[in-house]
């Protein structure tokens, strides 16, 4: 794996015993690989949802906490979509990684210590929304920076690579603040994550260099490695602003069977969007409610991405052996009946036991259920874009992404305090069904040797 790091070597002429001139060229230390610029940020990223949701239900209680949850996060989830814009396109405007990827961190350190200065539903949803602005700048230009500086051949191990670093920083995240909060309050968390997020930008002045040639953002949407990793560190690519004239081009086809394909992909993944809103705005006010520790909670999620660290490296493996269609099926059917069950246990069991179905049936979901159907969707996403108008398809998929965890988001919050948790929880189970039952339907999405990302990241 070559570096844009690595620079020549410096050669020096001597001549030896018999006069003639030897060139020699001395041992040099290589330098650390600019990966690890992103480590220390991803450590701060991992905790920090979350975190947010934490500080709330401490600061309002149960009820109202819960309600500003999802408020905020549907807050969060709108701001992703003009960020993705404004990101992107300023990527495409400056044509430089490096500075865009410092300033990124940069902002980062200095939203996290804000943190430390409000408790109020308004102060923490402002500087979350901010988060989502400033954290999101890096995701493209790390994509591309992959590319430019990595031999064609190694862009599948490199994307590996850098994903499970961040991955790795995550776990990391979440362990050190699950100890965290077993000794010391809650609300400094964000100091030593403030701290990491600038540790990152300092790397990552030593660490980058501007490569010598650069990619297009469009180059992402060509290589099936760099648009799945793309879309696991930040879910929403707009390569161009779509119009109504780009959501009808593609919902027309519903009209017909032959021309149906891609709509049912995209309604189906935005169900499951829907429902992933849905369950993970209320799981942390679930444990909350039944008394379980903040560090207990910190453990729950450090479990399931444990286990969806382990899901994406066998993942590929899995799919190779079965059609797209009926592996991503397979993974909205378990992530459903872990879902269901959540809800069930959450009506039948109280207190500290519910601690047990929290470890067992949110990983399988946010682990296992999620990697199978995360690695065989994007595939067929993918394989949707066809030689022509990427830029459109995506941007409408992506629209309809961050809209779907808006709605989910939205929902969840009253639903959870008016209904109950266990209402919750069966109604993202729903949203999975129908998911499920709309890609069965795909038929033209036939199966193709598949490497998984082998990234990571909860959702």
């Amino acid at each position: 794996m070559t570096d844009s790091s690595a620079t020549a070597a410096p050669r020096i002429s001597e001549k030896d015993s018999t006069g003639k001139v030897v060139t020699t060229v001395p041992e040099q230390k290589k330098k650390i690989s600019w990966f690890y610029a992103s480590l220390p940020f991803n450590v701060a990223l991992g905790p920090l949802s979350t975190y947010i949701q934490l500080s709330l239900l401490q600061s309002y209680g149960q009820n109202l906490g819960t309600v500003y949850i999802g408020l905020i996060l549907t807050i969060f989830s709108g701001v992703t979509i003009p960020v993705s814009m404004i990101w992107g396109f300023a990527t495409d405007k400056f044509h430089k990684r490096k500075p865009i990827i410092v300033l990124s961190f940069l902002l980062t350190a200095v939203d996290l210590f804000a943190l430390t200065f409000t408790q109020s539903a308004l102060g923490i949803g402002l500087l979350y929304a901010l988060f989502a602005l400033f954290s999101s700048a890096s995701a493209t230009p790390f994509n591309l920076l992959i590319m430019e500086t990595q031999p064609k051949q190694s862009w599948s191990s490199a994307f590996a690579k850098f994903s499970m670093i961040g991955t790795i920083g995550n776990v990391i995240g979440l362990v050190l603040s699950g100890i965290w909060v077993s000794v010391l309050p809650l609300e400094y968390l964000v100091v030593p994550l403030s701290l990491l997020s600038l540790i990152s930008a300092m790397l990552a002045v030593w660490l980058i260099d501007e490569p010598s040639f650069m990619f297009e953002r469009e180059m992402i949407a060509l290589q099936k490695q760099s648009l799945a990793q793309r879309l696991l560190a930040f879910p929403l690519i707009f390569l161009k602003i779509p119009n109504v004239s780009d959501f009808r081009r593609i919902f027309r086809g519903l009209r017909n069977e032959l021309t149906s394909q891609v709509p049912i992909l995209y309604l189906s993944i935005v169900a499951f969007n829907i429902a992933g809103g849905i369950f993970n705005t209320s799981l942390t006010s679930s444990m909350s409610v039944n008394g379980l520790s903040q560090s207990e909670i910190f453990g729950v999620y450090f479990t399931a991405l444990l286990l969806q660290v382990f899901a994406f490296r066998y993942a590929a493996p899995y799919i190779a052996k079965r059609t797209l269609v009926k592996t991503a099926v397979a993974g909205l059917v378990l992530r459903s009946v872990c879902y269901a069950l959540m809800g069930v246990s959450f009506y039948l069991i109280s207190g500290i036991w519910f601690l047990v179905p929290s470890i067992i049936f949110y990983p399988l979901a946010a682990g296992i259920a999620y990697a199978i159907y995360y690695t065989s969707s994007s595939t067929m996403v993918f394989n949707s874009l066809g030689s022509k108008g990427q830029g459109s398809s995506l941007g409408v998929y992506s629209a309809l992404v961050g809209v779907a965890l808006m709605i989910g988001s939205f929902i969840s919050g009253f639903t959870s305090v008016y209904l109950g948790y266990y209402v919750t929880f069966l109604l993202a189970a729903f949203f999975l069904v129908i998911a499920a039952a709309l890609t069965s339907k795909l038929a033209r999405f036939e199966p193709q040797r598949t490497k998984s990302s082998n990234a990571a990241g909860l959702t």
